[in-house]
């Protein structure tokens, strides 16, 4: 049977002058995000849910200190609003069931474990909510076409909270991008090397052990997001993939597991993803973007190369803010300037709530969170297969 689509590519809904919003999962994910939320303006946490009545008492301690702010200019202007007497506090296996359905949360954001990303924002939306999701939004294809489906059928957003969009370096290449700068894009690079074995002990982070044991790369987004909407910007998407796996330390480790993916558009541009949690790699996520005019790097030194010559570390730094600032861009400085503990988080948030208070489409949508999550599934696959193409779905109507 084929389904009839309603599009909900550039979605408009109506503003939310006031965004109220209801936080489920309270780890040490959902924490930090509340601490984050306290410097954005327009915004009032109406519900809290988690499994655990200790998580939920700590939440509730983290917003009573919001007035505090500490180390941050003009709170009096930038508080963002909590009213403890109204706060809707749900505890159990039915906690986040009973939020999404209260009338006083516009918004649900989940900082949940990656395996109830989809499930959860499928309730959610259904309830007609918006969905704020960390992520991966999705694990697996099937989850990503239910994401894509759920925001068609019932026009909410799904915004998946990939803060690396939001990072200096890929606001300021891709303003330079759109400008011409780098020509056609030819090849770009994107990944994750981060050191994760320190967590694997704590109990509230075993998805970390578990992602090194994934056989793909379990955690793409970081890589791939800022590569995407260059992609997107430029009417490409992504249409193949073959992917490997190393096993430095044996199948039952969970060490050596190193994975990198290369991928191909369907304009012909190439693609290195990387991810290695379980050596100790200096931090990177890569970010390289070769074009047929200039060349750009972050890691391990922020690099620019044209014809006219070679610039690095600051020298580089100050020719790409020298791109066309985008509202993206100025809400990173906007950050910077209030002295923020993480200027890209602090984009991320005020872009979100501010495109929901003017009823403007989102930056990241249910798309990009599809094919940027699809990877989860299909870089296993391949891995699987002994570095085997597969195709990659194309999930925008």
């Amino acid at each position: 049977m084929i389904h009839s689509r309603t599009s909900a590519l550039a979605l408009r809904c109506a503003p939310l002058p006031l965004v109220r919003i209801g936080f489920v999962g309270l780890g040490r994910r959902g924490l930090a995000t509340l601490r984050r939320y306290q410097y954005i303006k327009g915004v009032e946490v109406t519900a809290l849910a988690d499994l655990s009545e200790d998580c939920v008492a700590a939440a509730k301690s983290v917003l009573q200190g919001w007035e505090k702010c500490e180390g941050v200019k003009e709170v009096s202007e930038s508080l963002a609003h909590v009213s403890e007497e109204k706060l809707l506090c749900y505890v159990g296996e039915d906690a986040a069931t009973q939020l999404m359905h209260s009338g006083e949360v516009d918004v649900v954001y989940l900082c949940t474990d990656w395996a109830s990303h989809t499930p959860l924002a499928v309730e959610a939306m259904r309830a007609g909510k918006h969905v704020a999701v960390e992520v991966p939004a999705a694990t697996s294809v099937e989850e990503c076409w239910m994401l894509v489906r759920t925001a068609e059928e019932t026009q909410r957003h799904c915004f998946m909270t990939e803060n690396c969009c939001y990072d200096w370096f890929s606001l300021a290449a891709r303003s330079l991008y759109n400008s011409g700068f780098f020509g056609t894009l030819t090849h770009a690079e994107g990944g994750y090397l981060h050191d994760w074995r320190k967590f694997f002990a704590d109990a509230q982070t075993q998805s970390y052990e578990q992602g090194a044991f994934h056989g793909g790369n379990p955690y793409p987004t970081h890589g791939i997001a800022p590569i995407g909407q260059l992609l997107r910007d430029n009417n490409d998407r992504m249409v193949q993939l073959v992917s490997m796996t190393g096993r430095a330390m044996g199948q039952d480790s969970s060490l050596g597991h190193a994975n990198s993916t290369l991928i191909t558009t369907e304009k012909g541009v190439t693609v290195l993803l990387q991810f290695d949690c379980t050596t100790p790699r200096p931090y990177s996520r890569l970010q390289t973007l070769c074009g047929t005019k200039a060349f750009a790097q972050k890691y391990p030194n922020i690099t620019v190369q044209k014809d006219a010559g070679v610039w690095n570390n600051e020298e580089a730094e100050a020719l790409l803010w020298e791109a066309p600032l985008t509202p993206q861009m100025k809400a990173w400085q906007e950050g910077k300037a209030r002295g923020v503990e993480n200027p890209m988080n602090y984009a991320m948030d005020v872009r979100f709530v501010a495109c929901l208070q003017a009823g403007l489409p989102l930056d990241i949508d249910v798309y990009d969170a599809a094919e940027w999550s699809c990877l989860v599934e299909l870089t296993r696959v391949s891995a699987e297969q002994g570095g085997m193409p597969v195709e990659i779905p194309r999930f925008r109507p």
